[in-house]
């Protein structure tokens, strides 16, 4: 992290205002292991002791992604005319009351489809959450740095995302094994919680409550190539975290969680090394070439023969889905006004919700029809049509990937 970390010498921020950023990192990291112990054993959780299929159990992880994305816009408007930290203080607090309602559920499965109904509702909350809190963070941390640095925020942000997702999906597991999927819950409506307390006295950046808000569906039409792009190379990841661990039960292979560890190492090692790139090569090249990696790595995953291959092929993943997201929203905020910042980013991030929203029931679908294998080779294919694209979008702009206002 310290590769990607901000100097007041290099990047003209103070030691304040660097220790701000760390400081929002590390809440991100904190509410974001409430999702990443929950990823791993609500599909568990649904098809083991509720005894119900891939598709609904795809259905209760991605449902989590459609709250987020019917609440992007309002996010986003909420971020620009209150200020980030209000957004961020009411996502973390949706992020607590989702977990408390999904333990909920585990206390009611001798009715199954009472339990399941409980579980949906706390992961509708959950996504709420990670709408407000998602947009608020983001814009709070760009706000701090500045537009021209976004490519490097997002990429550290991403570290403290994809970072909780490696420690906390086995740990998710582990503790499920040790204290149940209720003490699991537990922990993780205590961590956002904790996100709380640490951002109160933290000072917040100048909201816009007179500027005039375009539509969202306007700010959609200026972004959706990029956009695109993001969806795309989220079906990858959407994938690993709905089906990664059924597969290898299906398989009877061991080290499941392992797979979450390798494909988040392999994400926050690229963002530690290379989270400048975005900013200084652009953003459309890098894309493509990460594209390539992540098809490669779902392809692999598809086509293993034993849990390493899987493994390694998770590792692959990580490793071409790390700078997608910060390249592409680099170009997403150079192209708004300030005022414009939140609703564009909620936009922006939409269309990653939608490649988790959609991939979990879609994909349970037909892992109950096809088994597992197809589910991986279908997100090699998305990934390899996000390279096209890429590579097409580079072509037809052949001008440097920085824009103006």
């Amino acid at each position: 992290m310290a590769t990607i970390a901000l100097s007041k010498t290099e990047k003209g921020l103070s030691k304040t205002e660097n220790r701000r950023l760390m400081l929002l990192t590390l809440i991100l990291f904190g509410a974001y292991l409430c999702v990443a112990i929950s990823l791993p054993i609500v599909s568990v959780f649904v098809t083991g002791p509720l005894g119900l299929n891939n598709t609904m159990a795809g259905l209760a992880v991605g449902i989590t992604f459609f709250s987020s994305i019917i609440t992007r816009g309002y996010a986003g408007r909420l971020s620009d005319r209150l200020g980030p930290k209000q957004a961020l203080g009411r996502g973390l607090a949706y992020y607590a009351l989702g977990a408390l309602v999904s333990l909920i559920a585990g206390l009611c499965v001798s009715n199954v489809y009472l339990s399941y109904s409980i579980l949906l509702c706390g992961r509708l909350l959950l996504g709420v959450g990670g709408s407000l809190g998602g947009v608020g963070i983001i814009a709070w941390s760009v706000g701090i740095a500045g537009p021209s640095r976004s490519g490097k925020i997002l990429a550290l942000l991403g570290v403290a995302i994809y970072g909780a997702l490696a420690f906390g999906a086995p740990a998710g597991l582990w503790v499920c094994n040790t204290a149940g999927y209720t003490g699991a819950m537990m922990i993780s409506a205590l961590l956002p919680c904790l996100g709380l307390l640490a951002m109160l006295p933290l000072t917040g950046v100048a909201p816009h409550p007179g500027a005039k808000q375009p539509s969202l569906r306007v700010i959609l039409g200026e972004i959706w190539p990029y956009g695109l792009v993001v969806c795309l190379q989220g079906i990858g990841f959407a994938t690993i975290g709905a089906f990664f661990v059924p597969y290898f039960i299906d398989q009877n292979w061991a080290m499941a969680g392992l797979g979450f560890t390798a494909f988040g190492g392999g994400f926050v090692f690229i963002r530690v090394v290379c989270g400048h790139l975005p900013d200084k090569f652009g953003g459309l090249v890098l894309s493509g070439y990460s594209l390539l990696i992540e098809s490669a790595g779902q392809y692999l995953i598809g086509y293993a023969t034993s849990p390493l291959e899987a493994i390694a092929g998770a590792f692959l993943t990580g490793v071409g889905c790390s700078l997608i997201f910060p390249a592409m929203g680099r170009e997403v905020v150079q192209r708004v006004l300030p005022q414009f910042r939140g609703i564009a980013l909620g936009g922006f991030s939409a269309f990653q919700d939608i490649a988790y929203g959609l991939t979990g029931p879609v994909a349970g679908y037909f892992a109950d029809g096809y088994g597992y294998s197809l589910v991986f080779l279908a997100g090699g294919v998305a990934a390899s049509a996000g390279c096209v694209i890429s590579f097409c979008l580079k072509r037809n702009n052949p001008a440097p990937d920085s824009m103006t206002h």
